[in-house]
């Protein structure tokens, strides 16, 4: 006899369908093959992936929409300020707003509004275009903390998931008794690990494209600043 044959003497399994004894009972292996399928992963994970779906739409829509938006603010015309002190050292004030108008960058409302202030004090013409910066930020910042939320919501939904997977696990074996099989452990464990990985996906997205419209927020700041330094400076000027 053969070592093959002593082996397969000794122990016998079959794939499909096949009851193994033991002191605690019968354990019914099922070898199924299933596809991993984007689709099919997504059903496994149950009904806790519907608001990690929805948040990924949110997160997706919030970014799409304010870089674009951002982008915009960035955009600046480089003879704007040359104009603008141009007209300002003329007497041509009209003029300068007329051009202000025409521009409807965060610049060029900070500007129009430091113009229409004029002949005020400088702390005036100061705070007014303070705060018609801060207003055009807030502006841009419009959803971004909704995009901060998303981006530490959906991996907690995911980990909620991952506990209900498991409730789920432990109570079909509990019911199963003696006779359980692993197809009733994988249903639990499969909406355990799908949801914690779809939930830390759409997180760590969000989180991504959060801290990138910060980013791109924080130089249209610098760029106002910028301006308004150079506005304030053109008023100081001494006239000739």
């Amino acid at each position: 006899m053969n070592l093959s044959s002593l082996l397969f003497g000794l122990v016998q399994v079959t794939v499909e369908g096949t009851g193994v004894n033991s002191g605690a009972g019968n354990v019914i292996i099922n070898a199924t093959t299933d596809d991993l399928s984007f689709w099919n992963m997504t059903l496994k994970g149950g009904w806790i992936m519907i608001p990690i779906f929805l948040l990924s739409i949110l997160a997706v829509y919030i970014m799409v929409e304010r870089y674009f938006a951002i982008q915009k603010a960035e955009k600046e015309d480089d003879n704007f300020m040359k104009e603008i002190k141009t007209y300002i050292q003329q007497g041509k004030i009209e003029e300068a707003r007329i051009r202000c108008k025409n521009n409807t960058s965060p610049v060029a409302l900070m500007i129009d509004k430091g113009i229409s202030r004029i002949g005020k004090p400088l702390a005036d013409v100061r705070e007014a275009i303070e705060n018609v910066g801060k207003l055009e930020v807030f502006k841009l910042e419009k959803r971004l903390p909704l995009l901060a939320t998303v981006s530490g919501a959906a991996p907690m939904i995911g980990f909620l998931g991952t506990v209900l997977g498991m409730i789920r696990a432990f109570y079909d074996m509990a019911n199963a008794g003696g006779n359980f099989s692993i197809s009733m452990l994988s249903n639990g464990i499969y909406t355990a690990m799908v949801t914690t990985v779809a939930g830390l996906i759409v997180g760590v997205v969000a989180y991504l494209g959060y801290n990138l419209l910060v980013a791109k927020v924080n130089k249209v700041v610098n760029k106002l600043e910028l301006r308004a330094t150079e506005f304030m400076d053109l008023l100081n000027e001494p006239i000739e």
